[in-house]
């Protein structure tokens, strides 16, 4: 369960609409419901009404899809993967792969950049020196 301040003091919750995952997560309403439609989400709760209730377990997978995003993993290999969650403990396997293949290239994208951000100091400190500033 999460505690949300509120103006009467903290309101402990465990069950969320669309637009408060959207405030707690930064992810807007579409993008929560083409999660779902694309299996990305597990199944979501709905209300008698049929709206939908986010559970504190949907907040943490939507936190690991949110990593898995800034590892530049393709929407197709993170659906995959979420399928191989939903099919259970025998997918430990392949999961563990999926995510080791992500991981090798996050290392290299990181290595690219540090090489990037070695021509930029180099560039910088050359127009500090050019320009009687001081360096990086």
């Amino acid at each position: 369960m999460s505690v949300i301040e509120s103006t009467t003091g903290p309101v402990v919750k465990d069950r969320y609409t669309i637009s408060e995952v959207a405030a707690l997560t930064g992810l807007s309403a579409h993008t929560l419901r083409w999660y779902e439609r694309i299996g990305l989400m597990p199944h979501v709760d709905r209300s008698h009404t049929g709206q939908r209730r986010f559970t504190e377990r949907d907040l943490g997978w939507l936190a690991f899809v949110g990593k898995l995003r800034l590892t530049g993993m393709a929407v197709a290999d993170m659906v995959r993967y979420a399928e191989l969650v939903r099919e259970g403990e025998h997918t430990h396997d392949a999961r563990r792969a999926i995510l080791e293949a992500t991981r090798t290239d996050v290392v290299a994208r990181i290595a690219e950049l540090q090489d990037a951000l070695s021509v930029l100091d180099r560039k910088i400190d050359h127009y500090a020196t050019v320009c009687g500033g001081t360096t990086s």
